[in-house]
C-alpha cells in the first residue's frame, strides 16, 4: 500500500477469495482473511482505497479486485479507480477466461477502470515504468518523494537470484526475451540510482538495494 499526500494506492491485489482456479488447488475457491486483515493492520478499510494500480493482469495479482456479493462479482474497493495496462486488458479480454470474467470485467462494467499506457503518472510521485515481457503491458512502479526514489518490480523479477542471472526465464513469461531486456533495464536503473527496491515475489523482507557486479547485479537486503 502506498500513501501519497492525497491518496491511498494499492499496488496489486493478490489471489482473492472464491475465484476459479481448477488447475491450482491452493488458489481455487480460496477463502481466508489474510489480505483484508493486512489492509486493516495498515489502518485502512476497503472504502479508503483511492486507486488500485495493477502492474499486470495475472490471476495472483488481481484477485481482490472483486469480491463475491449475493452471487455477483463486485469491485472490492467501491471508491477506487482501477488502473490496468491496456495491452493486458486486450489480451485477457480475447481469452475470455474465468479470471477476466471474475476479476476484470466486473470492474470495467462498474465504470471504475482506466486503461493506461506506460509512462502514466499518478500525481507527482508515481510513474508507471514499461517492463513488458512477463505480460505485454507489464509495468513496474517508480515512486519519487522527498528527494528519494523506490521501485516496485511487479513480476519483472520473481527472485533475487535474477539479479545475478537476469537471463533466467520464468515459465509464465509471455515473451521471455522481452522480459530479460526489461529486467536488465530495471536493474540498471536501480543500480545507478541506488534506490530502494521492493520485489513482489521476493522472500521477506522483500526490500533491498541493487548494485552493479560486473555483467550482473548484486542484491542486498535492507537491514
Amino acid at each position: 500500500m502506498l500513501k501519497s499526500p492525497s491518496h491511498n494506492i494499492l499496488v496489486d491485489s493478490c489471489v482473492g477469495n472464491h475465484k476459479t482456479h481448477p488447475d491450482d488447488p491452493e488458489w481455487h475457491g480460496r477463502s481466508d482473511t489474510r489480505f483484508l486483515s493486512a489492509l486493516a493492520a495498515a489502518g485502512l478499510t476497503t472504502a479508503d482505497v483511492d486507486y488500485v494500480l495493477c502492474t499486470h493482469l495475472h490471476a495472483d495479482h488481481i484477485g481482490w479486485n472483486t469480491r463475491l456479493q449475493d452471487g455477483r462479482w463486485v469491485p472490492t474497493f467501491a471508491n477506487a479507480q482501477y488502473l490496468m495496462p491496456r495491452a493486458d486488458e486486450e489480451l485477457q479480454r480475447g481469452r475470455d477466461s474465468d479470471t477476466y470474467k471474475e476479476s476484470i470485467l466486473p470492474v470495467i462494467e462498474a465504470g471504475q477502470t482506466e486503461l493506461v499506457l506506460e509512462g502514466h503518472r499518478l500525481g507527482d510521485c508515481i510513474t508507471l515504468i514499461p517492463t513488458p515481457g512477463h505480460t505485454p503491458g507489464h509495468v513496474s512502479v517508480r515512486i519519487e518523494s522527498g528527494g528519494k526514489t523506490a521501485l516496485i518490480t511487479g513480476d519483472a523479477l520473481h527472485t533475487t537470484a535474477q539479479c545475478q542471472h537476469p537471463e533466467w526465464h520464468f515459465k509464465y513469461d509471455h515473451d521471455a526475451e522481452s522480459a530479460v531486456t526489461s529486467r536488465i533495464s530495471l536493474l540498471e536503473q536501480a543500480a545507478e540510482s541506488g534506490c530502494l527496491v521492493l520485489g513482489h515475489h521476493f522472500a521477506l523482507p522483500s526490500l533491498g538495494r541493487v548494485s552493479a557486479a560486473g555483467n550482473a547485479f548484486k542484491w542486498e537486503d535492507l537491514d
